[in-house]
């Protein structure tokens, strides 16, 4: 089938999930104020973190009786320092369901090697079986499957009169997801992600049943510096005051705090979860008048609005091998890279393959209205090519 080359391209082509696009708008002027040149702990610099810290918890609608740090290393060193702060008071599920989550279960069972741990997984478009979760147990999860596509549509498989934690991975979903803190314990996220920030620091959220466990329990192996988040069996209070443990870049901060404030504008978590909702509800109808295209989600209670997988349904390309799989996708996302309509759209590495789109708030629906028309194209581009060797 012959398709025309679309005449409208997205103004914003950057489709990657991570880091994200910039909302939109954002120049190098947002970074002016940035307090560079300074000490991370002189007053000016750590009001800036302070502000950080602040904002996100007003805009997530926080409890006010929960604590959030800056710590390093982006989301992975936010869930490392909780994995290896606060497991091994009890037993451990793990559920895995996508690339992300299963690190986190070879960190609790090849790196911790916790003996009481139980690993619950899913394959590639499904959740797994939730309903095996003891309330009795601590549990670790991430809300939205970052390489999957598949999130979590609620939390009711988590105990509310639970007497274990649950620790939540929201990279990818907090402040494009509403989160149900009544049920978590502990959460993470990295500004990389729907906000649009820059790299390399994370968020760590904690519960007052959170801080309980890092004062009462002390874990079995070696705790590295930038995982300490006691002094003598007592929080270090500092942490969740702007006071890093390892030193912030001030720029990646103002960037953070630029996002912070456009989030507001817009209409805050609300705000920002609807601009989530319509990406995903633009390319669901457009799924469903397209044959050769489907999510990866099966179910589409469980479709993220933010990490948005979809997989070839074709039947020529089903019928490939695995290796001509891939190279065909790779060839459809090449080729929308070349046409410079969408960069880094191809699934992840270990996921089926296909393309992953980001849907998260900084994403204009009207870039992936434009964008559309232009997968039918590039896909028709490599249905042909495919035909031809075939003959």
């Amino acid at each position: 089938m012959t398709i025309s080359r679309p005449e409208v391209r997205p103004a914003n082509p950057r489709f990657s999930s991570g880091p994200c696009a910039k909302r939109p708008g954002w120049t190098l002027e947002a970074l002016s104020g940035a307090l560079l040149g300074r000490s991370h702990r002189a007053k000016d610099p750590k009001a800036k973190l302070a502000e950080v810290i602040e904002r996100s918890k007003a805009i997530l609608g926080m409890p006010a009786d929960w604590r959030l740090g800056i710590v390093p290393a982006s989301d992975t060193g936010a869930v490392e320092m909780a994995l290896w702060s606060m497991l091994g008071a009890r037993g451990v599920d793990i559920l895995a369901w996508e690339s992300f989550s299963k690190d986190w279960a070879t960190d609790v069972t090849k790196q911790l090697k916790l003996a009481d741990a139980k690993v619950i997984s899913a394959g590639y478009g499904k959740l797994p079986d939730l309903s095996q979760v003891s309330p009795d147990r601590d549990v670790v999860f991430v809300w939205n499957g970052t390489t999957s596509g598949v999130r979590l549509p609620n939390a009711d498989f988590i105990a509310a009169d639970r007497t274990a934690l649950a620790i939540c991975d929201a990279t990818s979903a907090a402040f494009a997801m509403e989160l149900p803190y009544d049920k978590l314990d502990v959460v993470t996220w990295s500004w990389q992600k729907v906000l649009g920030g820059e790299a390399a620091h994370g968020m760590l959220a904690l519960s007052p049943r959170a801080v309980a466990r890092l004062e009462s329990h002390k874990p079995a192996w070696p705790m590295p510096k930038i995982f300490r988040m006691t002094k003598d069996g007592t929080l270090n209070e500092g942490i969740f005051k702007g006071e890093t443990i390892n030193t912030p870049s001030m720029l990646c901060v103002e960037d953070a705090l630029d996002g912070l404030r456009w989030a507001e504008a817009v209409g805050g978590l609300k705000g920002l979860v609807a601009r989530s909702e319509a990406n995903l509800a633009a390319i669901a109808a457009w799924v469903d008048r397209t044959p050769w295209a489907a999510f990866l989600a099966e179910d589409p209670a469980t479709r993220s609005c933010t990490s948005i997988c979809l997989k070839i349904v074709a039947p020529w390309f089903t019928a490939l091998d695995a290796e001509g799989q891939a190279a065909a996708a790779k060839k459809l996302a090449s080729l929308l890279e070349k046409e410079g309509v969408a960069l880094d759209a191809a699934a992840y590495r270990d996921a089926p393959p296909g393309l992953r789109i980001w849907g998260g708030a900084t994403v204009e629906t009207a870039d992936i209205a434009a964008l559309l028309p232009w997968l039918d194209w590039a896909f028709a581009q490599v249905e042909a090519d495919a035909r031809k060797v075939a003959a």
